[in-house]
C-alpha cells in the first residue's frame, strides 16, 4: 500500500483568510473548554498560563523540530505538532536525565531553549522551521480529532472531581500520593531512593514522574498542581494525536486517523446492558501516570517500526531507537514486550514468505530488545518480580468468578490454576469459559482487527502482522500471568491503541460505499445508548444467575445483529458490506460508551449529588494537609523526615495497611519510614503467613522500632541516633496516628503546629 507521504503535493494555492481562521476553530474550542474545566477545578489561572507556555516552548516546538530533522514533515501542521509533542516528551527526558545525573536541575529550563537555538543557529537545520512540501488535511480531520480531545478533557475533569486541590478534608487514592512522592523524588539527583523508605534504592518505571518533575522545575509550578491538574489531559491528547498519525500512515485514509485515535483512547469495552463492564477499560488511567505517559512514546516507536517493516530508510532514527525504547521501558515495564513480540512475528512471516533472513528487521529488533532487558534491571522493582505464570489468573478479579467459583481462591497463586477453576466440575468450567468468551466479545473493539489478517492486502503487509502479534501477545500475557494486584492487565492496556488501529484498518480495507460504515457507526452508537440494562444478580454467589446476567444482553444484541445483517445482505448482497457494517457498529458502540460514560460522569460531578465521602477514619483533615504542604515549602529538598504516620486509616495499627504515602507525597520529602506497602521487599512477601502485601510488617524491624520510640518515648539517645546516623532533619508527629510524647518538645524545636500535627526540627 502506498503511504500518504508519497502522494504528490497539491498545487500551491493562496489560502483565503477565512479558511485559515476556520481551521483554528476546532482547536480554539478545545483550548477554551480545557481552560474553563481547569479553572472550574480550582486550578490557579497563573499556573495554567505558565504551563501552556511551557508546553509550547518546552515540549511542542523543540520536539517538532527534532522529529522533522530525523524523519521529515508530514506535510501538515497538526500531525507535525502531534508527533512533535510526543518527541518533545522524549527530548525533555534526555535533558532531565543529564541534569539529574550531574546535579544541574536548576538550569534545566535552558535545555529546550538550547534545542531551539540549535535550529536557529545551524544553517542546515533552519529548513525544519517550515513545511517545504505542504499536504494539508481536510478540515473534517481537525473537527473529528478535536471531538475526541473534548472527551479527553471530560475524562480529565472526572478525575479532577475525585482529587480536589489540597488542603481539604478527605482522602486521595493511595496511588496518586505515591506518584506525587515520586515526582518530588525526581527533582533530586541520582541515585534515586524510595521516598517512603529513605536509603532504599528506587526501582520503578518512574519516567512519567520525571516528566512531571521536569515541568515543575522549569515552570516553578508546585508538583501537586502539575500532577493533580495540568499534566494528564495534555499527555492523553498527545497519545490521541500520535495514534491518529500512526493510523493514517499504515492505512492511508485521512479519516482513519482520527477514528482510530478516538477508538484507542475514548472507546471502551462494549457493555450491551450487562450489569458490569469487562475488566480493562481505557488506555488512559489517571491513577497510573506511567500507563498514560507510555502511550505516545510507544506510538512513536511503533511508527519507526512501520518504516523498518515497509523497507524505508531510517537514517538518524537508528540512533534514536535504542534510547527511545529505553524511555518506553522506563515509562511502563509492560509496554515493550508485546511490541518485541509483534516485530518478531512480522520478521518471521517475512522470512518464511521470502525465504531470506530479514537482517534489517532483526537489527531493529535487537535495538529494541536490548533496552527492554536493560530496563528490567534499571526500572523493574519487586512488583515486577512477583509476576508468575498462572493461566486464567486475571479472572480472579472479575466479579462473576470472584463472587462465585473463586470466592475462596485466597491472595496467592495457590496452584497452577486458580483454585476455583482447579476444583470446578464440568458445569463450573463451562461457566468460566463463558466468562472468558464474554470478555473477549466485550473487548472486540480492540481485538476484532486481528481478523483482518485474513484480508489479502492486510496479510501481505508485515505491519498488520506486527499489530496482530502485539495485541495477541498483550492479551496472552494478561491471561497467562499472575500478579497480586492484577498488574498483568497492563500488558493488554498498553496494546489497546494498536488493536484499535488494526480494527479501523479492517474497516477501511472493506469500505466501498460511505453510507455502509456510517450506518454501522450510528447503529452501534444507538444500541450502546438504548440497550436495556440488566441488574446484578440478587444472589451474587450464584454462577447460574451471573450466567443469565451476562448472557441476556448478548442474546438481545445478537437478535439486532442478525436483523441488521439480513438488511445489509438484502440491500447490498455483499458480505464485504456486512463486514464493514459489523466492524463499524462495534467501533460506534465503543465510542458511544466511552463518550457517554465520560460526559455523564463529568455532568454528574458538576451538577449531580455530591459523592459519598470516605469514612471519617480514612479522611485526612485540612490541618494535616496544610502541615504537609508547609513541610514542602520550608524543608530543604534533600532533607529527611521521620513520621509516625504509616497506615490507612491513619489510626489503624493492626493490621497496618501501609499505603498512606501522603506525608512523602504532599510533604515532598524523603521519609525514614512512612509507608512500605509498595516497597520491593513488601510486594515480594505477598502471601507470607497468609497476609496480602500491603498488610505485611515493616521490612526493617529494628529501624521501624527506633522510629516509633522517638515519638512515643522521646528518648534523647534515640532522637540523636535519628539525626546523626540517619540524617533526619524533621519529625512529623500526628496525634491521630498514635501516641506522641509531650517530652518530644524538649528534644527538638517545635517548628509548626496545625490540628493534630506538630512538626519538629532537629538541630
Amino acid at each position: 500500500m502506498t503511504s500518504v507521504l508519497t502522494r504528490p503535493a497539491p498545487p500551491a494555492v493562496a489560502t483565503p483568510p477565512r479558511f485559515r481562521v476556520g481551521a483554528l476553530l476546532p482547536w480554539a474550542l478545545v483550548t477554551v473548554v480545557y481552560v474553563a474545566a481547569l479553572l472550574n477545578a480550582d486550578t490557579p489561572a497563573k499556573d495554567i498560563a505558565i504551563y501552556g507556555v511551557y508546553l509550547v516552548l518546552g515540549i511542542v516546538v523543540p520536539g517538532t523540530l527534532v522529529w522533522r530533522a530525523v524523519r521529515g514533515s508530514r506535510g501538515n501542521l497538526p500531525e507535525d505538532l502531534g508527533l512533535g509533542a510526543g518527541t518533545g516528551l522524549f527530548v525533555q527526558l534526555v535533558g532531565w536525565a543529564i541534569a539529574a545525573a550531574i546535579g544541574l536541575q536548576q538550569v534545566l529550563w535552558a535545555w529546550p531553549l538550547l534545542v531551539i537555538a540549535a535550529f536557529i543557529a545551524v544553517p542546515s537545520l533552519r529548513r525544519h522551521w517550515r513545511i517545504a512540501d505542504p499536504q494539508p488535511l481536510p478540515l473534517r480531520w481537525a473537527w473529528m480529532i478535536c471531538a475526541a480531545l473534548l472527551v479527553i478533557v471530560a475524562w480529565g475533569a472526572v478525575a479532577w472531581s475525585g482529587a480536589p486541590m489540597p488542603p481539604f478534608a478527605g482522602a486521595y487514592y493511595q496511588d496518586v500520593m505515591y506518584h506525587l512522592s515520586l515526582v518530588h523524588e525526581m527533582t533530586r539527583s541520582m541515585p534515586f531512593e524510595v521516598p517512603q523508605l529513605a536509603g532504599d534504592t528506587l526501582r520503578y518505571h518512574y519516567l512519567s514522574d520525571a516528566d512531571m518533575a521536569a515541568a515543575s522545575m522549569i515552570t516553578g509550578i508546585p508538583e501537586h498542581v502539575v500532577l493533580l491538574r495540568l499534566w494528564n489531559v495534555p499527555i492523553g491528547a498527545i497519545g490521541v494525536l500520535v495514534t491518529a498519525v500512526l493510523a493514517r500512515e499504515v492505512i492511508g485514509k485521512w479519516w482513519a486517523g482520527p477514528l482510530a485515535g478516538a477508538l484507542a483512547f475514548i472507546g471502551i469495552p462494549l457493555s450491551l446492558g450487562a450489569p458490569l463492564m469487562a475488566y480493562g477499560t481505557s488506555a488512559l488511567v489517571f491513577a497510573s501516570p506511567s500507563q498514560t505517559y507510555a502511550m505516545p512514546l510507544l506510538g512513536l516507536l511503533a511508527l519507526i517500526a512501520v518504516d523498518v517493516l515497509r523497507g524505508r530508510p531510517l537514517g538518524p532514527l537508528w540512533y534514536v531507537t535504542p534510547p527511545l525504547a529505553l524511555a518506553v521501558a522506563g515509562s511502563k515495564s509492560s509496554a515493550l514486550p508485546p511490541l518485541v513480540a509483534g516485530i518478531g512475528l512480522a520478521g518471521l512471516v517475512l522470512w518464511i514468505r521470502h525465504r531470506k533472513f530479514p537482517l534489517r528487521i532483526a537489527l531493529f529488533l535487537v535495538a529494541v530488545l536490548i533496552p527492554m532487558i536493560i530496563g528490567t534491571k534499571l526500572f523493574a522493582g519487586g512488583g515486577a518480580g512477583t509476576l508468575g505464570i498462572q493461566p486464567f489468573a486475571v479472572i480472579r478479579w472479575m466479579d462473576p468468578y470472584s463472587m462465585s467459583l473463586g470466592q475462596d481462591d485466597g491472595i496467592s497463586p495457590n496452584g497452577f490454576l486458580p483454585p476455583g477453576l482447579a476444583g470446578a466440575d464440568a458445569k463450573g468450567w463451562v461457566f468460566a469459559i463463558g466468562i472468558i468468551g464474554w470478555w473477549l466479545l466485550m473487548e472486540s473493539p480492540r481485538l476484532l482487527g486481528i481478523l483482518g489478517i485474513g484480508n489479502r492486502r492486510m496479510r501481505a503487509d508485515p505491519v498488520a502482522w506486527m499489530f496482530g502479534g502485539m495485541i495477541v501477545a498483550g492479551t496472552a500475557a494478561t491471561w497467562l500471568l499472575w500478579h497480586p494486584s492484577a498488574s498483568m492487565l497492563y500488558f493488554f492496556l498498553c496494546m489497546v491503541p494498536f488493536g484499535s488501529v488494526l480494527t479501523i484498518w479492517l474497516l477501511a480495507e472493506n469500505v466501498r460505499r460511505w453510507w455502509v460504515p456510517l450506518a454501522g457507526l450510528l447503529a452501534g452508537a444507538a444500541w450502546a445508548l438504548i440497550a436495556p440494562a440488566v441488574a446484578r444478580p440478587e444472589d451474587r454467589t450464584s454462577w447460574s444467575q451471573w450466567s443469565w446476567a451476562l448472557g441476556l444482553p448478548v442474546l438481545r444484541t445478537l437478535g439486532f445483529v442478525v436483523a441488521g445483517a439480513i438488511l445489509v445482505l438484502v440491500m447490498r448482497k455483499s458480505y464485504r458490506s456486512l463486514v464493514v457494517a459489523v466492524v463499524a457498529a462495534v467501533a460506534g458502540a465503543s465510542l458511544a460508551y466511552g463518550t457517554s460514560s465520560y460526559t455523564k460522569s463529568w455532568w454528574n460531578a458538576e451538577f449531580g449529588p455530591a459523592p459519598a465521602a470516605a469514612a471519617p477514619a480514612r479522611q485526612l483533615t485540612r490541618a494535616e494537609m496544610r502541615a504537609a504542604l508547609w513541610l514542602d515549602e520550608n524543608a530543604g529538598n534533600d532533607d529527611v523526615v521521620a513520621t509516625n504516620v504509616h497506615c490507612q486509616p491513619i489510626g489503624r495499627a493492626k493490621p497496618c495497611d501501609a499505603r498512606a504515602f501522603w506525608v512523602a507525597g504532599l510533604g515532598g520529602r524523603r521519609t525514614l519510614v512512612e509507608s512500605w506497602g509498595y516497597s520491593d521487599a513488601t510486594v515480594a512477601a505477598n502471601g507470607v503467613n497468609g497476609i496480602k502485601y500491603p498488610l505485611q510488617p515493616a521490612p526493617g524491624p529494628a529501624l521501624f522500632a527506633l522510629n516509633e520510640r522517638v515519638f512515643t518515648t522521646a528518648d534523647g539517645a534515640d532522637v540523636r541516633q535519628l539525626r546523626e546516623a540517619y540524617g533526619v532533619k524533621w519529625l512529623f508527629a500526628d496525634g491521630r496516628a498514635g501516641t506522641v510524647s509531650p517530652q518530644l518538645a524538649t528534644q527538638a524545636k517545635v517548628a509548626y503546629t496545625a490540628g493534630s500535627v506538630t512538626i519538629y526540627e532537629l538541630e
